[in-house]
């Protein structure tokens, strides 16, 4: 058939992020239509589908599932269709008779490999993908359960001591490439960064207050009024304070950001978790602020939030109280920022508050605040000064 050969591209922009192949949705030889979902991406934020950028056929699939794709590689090839052109399609490529199980050919190339190395049938796997769909993770996981329920083999001299066993009964959970990507995100900024962190209270009275005055108000417009809208705010007016938390360490230089990008940390439950970005959060009203953050927090949690929406963050905030934790530190800062805020649980507590000129004691809701900073960005004077502001942001808020 005659066409010209399209190349199938992974994003040029991952936001210093390592993307893997997950999974082909297509097989070799089938035909496709623009912007067919082709192949899943995944990194340690985002999974994403690439779309086939041409009709046509798909003729090579040059990346397979597990690895690594830098921006711009290529991971497949389409022979893009003449107009008017009907031939009929390839049969993608089968196994050698008796080598694989019977695995039909809807299953990705990733899988009936898997299929034939492991002699798992894909039929008899539970999938996790979309609709139910095999992936190679659910074959490595089948494989890896099937492992352990035959006997072990010969002992190998190992090269170095095993810990000691344990016993009981255990089960083996296989790292995600998000998952992956984390720990070496993590490990890379806590050897990077000399970590600090200092720890304020800070009472949600006068921010309780003004929420519960004005939450039917933004309820009425479609905007959910959350207490993260407020802590976004008061960071704002805190970098006004304190510009060079806002900033990024080189050896040479301290880059200072006039735009304040703030990522919120959004757990995905054992997926991991994601980081979309508030941009120019400086410019933006505190109803804008609201709307922003209820856009980013709901798709991050549908999982339809693309690259670009975690793109180019300045500073991060880890509301690590909404699952419990009334203080966390350190925080891994999220390199290459310098600090990354820190927000306990909100909880009632017995403050002592001065009334007309006497100590008395009250109920306040209050929460530990943290502010973990890179050390050589940052000194503890301006990491208090930039936390008394915050605070003070909070607790002055105009009702």
């Amino acid at each position: 058939m005659a066409g010209v050969m399209i190349d199938v591209l992974a994003p040029a922009e991952q936001e210093g992020t390592k993307a893997v192949v997950r999974n082909w949705l297509k097989a070799v030889g089938e035909r496709v239509a623009p912007d067919d979902p082709l192949v899943e991406l995944e990194t340690d934020k985002v999974t994403q589908e690439i779309p086939a950028p041409v009709a046509g056929i798909l003729s090579e699939i040059l990346m397979q599932g597990g690895e690594k794709a830098e921006p711009g590689a290529v991971l497949g090839r389409i022979r893009q269709e003449e107009a008017g052109a009907s031939e009929p399609v390839v049969a993608a490529a089968r196994p050698e008779p008796g080598r694989m199980p019977a695995a039909a050919d809807h299953y990705s190339p990733a899988v009936r490999r898997a299929a034939e190395e492991y002699g798992i049938d894909p039929a008899t796997v539970d999938g996790s993908g979309k609709g139910g769909r095999v992936t190679r993770a659910d074959m490595d996981a089948a494989h890896e359960a099937a492992r352990g329920a035959r006997p072990s083999p010969a002992p190998v001299m190992p090269s170095r001591p095993e810990t000691p066993p344990v016993e009981g009964r255990s089960r083996a959970i296989r790292h995600s490439p998000m998952r992956l990507a984390i720990a070496e995100h993590m490990q890379m900024s806590v050897s990077t960064a000399p970590h600090v962190t200092a720890v304020f209270e800070a009472d949600f009275t006068a921010v309780m207050r003004h929420r519960e005055t004005h939450r039917q108000a933004f309820a009425a417009s479609g905007v959910s009024l959350s207490y993260t809208a407020y802590i976004v705010s008061a960071c704002v007016a805190a970098m006004k304070v304190v510009p060079e938390v806002n900033s990024r360490w080189f050896d040479d230089r301290l880059e200072v950001f006039d735009n304040v990008n703030i990522g919120i940390g959004t757990a995905l439950g054992n997926d991991g978790l994601v980081v979309p970005v508030i941009r120019a959060a400086q410019d933006l009203s505190f109803s804008g602020i609201a709307a922003r953050l209820q856009d980013l927090t709901a798709r991050a949690r549908a999982k339809t939030l693309t690259p670009a929406d975690m793109r180019g963050g300045t500073f991060t905030i880890s509301n690590h109280g909404v699952s419990g934790s009334l203080l966390a530190t350190p925080i891994i800062i999220n390199q290459p920022q310098s600090a990354i805020l820190g927000v306990g649980r909100l909880e009632k507590r017995v403050v002592v508050r001065e009334v007309d000129g006497v100590d008395a004691i009250q109920i306040r809701p209050m929460a530990y605040v943290s502010l973990t900073i890179d050390h050589r960005a940052l000194d503890g004077h301006q990491t208090n000064a930039w936390l008394t502001r915050f605070v003070a942001a909070l607790e002055g808020w105009p009702q």
